[in-house]
C-alpha cells in the first residue's frame, strides 16, 4: 500500500495515511516522532515537509525496501531526519529516547509481523512515550481485535479505533494520558482548525471514517 502522486511526492494519496495523521489534533507540533515502518515512505516525506521542527527516526527491517528510498523520493538522512535498518520491535525495547508521536505501519509479505503486535510490543511503546505522547497503530481489520485488546490494556483502556473508507486497515491511537482522547475528540473542529492550512487539507480530506471524529465541515 504505497502510492505517490508525482506532481507531489509529499502529499498523502491513501486515506489509511491521513487518518493516522490525527494525531495532530493531539500534538500540532510533536518534536520526536519515531515510525516503525518506511514502505513507499508516504508518513515520513509528509511529516518531514510539513513538520520542520520534528526530529523524526524511522525503523525499516527489510534492506531492500530502503534500497527504494530515492525512488519515492525519500529525503536523506540528515541531523533530523533519519532511516535505520532495524527491527522495529527490538528498538523500541532498546531505545533511551521519549517520543512524542510513534506511528506503526509495518507490514510483510504476510501481513503484519508478529512481534508488532505482542503485549510486550506495545507495554515497550507506552514505555518510551513521553507523558503525553501518542501512539497510532496501522492494523488489518481482518485480525484487528485482539491487537486492540492488548492496546486497550497497555494504555489503560485509552484507545480509539476506526476503520478508514477504501481500505482493509483500521486505525488505532492510543494515549497513557487520562483524558486525552475525550479532550481530542471533543475540541476536534476547533484544534482541526488551528492547524496550517496544508494540514487542515489533509484532514479535511478525509472521506469518512467507521467510529472517527467528527473534523469535517
Amino acid at each position: 500500500q504505497s502510492t505517490m502522486h508525482l506532481d507531489d511526492p509529499t502529499r498523502l494519496e491513501l486515506e489509511y495515511t491521513r487518518t493516522m495523521m490525527l494525531f495532530l489534533l493531539f500534538n500540532a507540533a510533536p518534536r520526536v516522532i519515531l515510525m516503525i515502518g518506511l514502505g513507499g515512505g508516504s508518513l515520513p516525506k509528509f511529516c518531514h515537509h510539513h513538520l520542520p521542527d520534528a526530529d523524526i527516526t524511522v525503523v525499516e527491517i527489510n534492506p531492500a525496501v530502503i534500497a527504494l528510498r530515492e525512488l519515492f523520493q525519500v529525503p536523506p538522512d540528515s541531523a533530523r531526519f533519519r532511516v535505520l535498518e532495524d527491527d522495529g520491535a527490538r528498538h523500541v525495547r532498546a531505545t533511551g529516547v521519549r517520543y512524542d508521536v510513534i506511528l506503526v505501519d509495518g507490514f510483510h509479505a504476510e501481513g503484519q509481523p508478529e512481534a508488532l503486535g505482542t503485549q510486550d510490543f506495545y507495554d515497550a511503546c507506552r514505555a518510551i512515550l513521553q507523558p503525553e505522547g501518542v501512539l497510532v497503530v496501522n492494523l488489518d481489520s481482518a485480525v484487528s481485535e485482539p491487537l486492540i485488546a492488548r492496546l486497550e490494556h497497555a494504555f489503560d483502556g485509552g484507545v480509539q479505533s476506526m476503520l478508514p473508507d477504501g481500505g482493509t486497515n483500521r486505525i488505532a491511537l492510543a494515549t497513557a494520558a487520562p483524558g486525552r482522547l475525550r479532550e481530542a475528540r471533543c475540541h476536534a473542529r476547533r484544534r482541526l482548525q488551528a492547524l496550517s492550512p496544508a494540514l487542515r487539507a489533509t484532514l479535511n480530506q478525509r472521506a469518512g471514517a467507521s467510529g472517527g471524529w467528527p473534523v469535517l465541515g
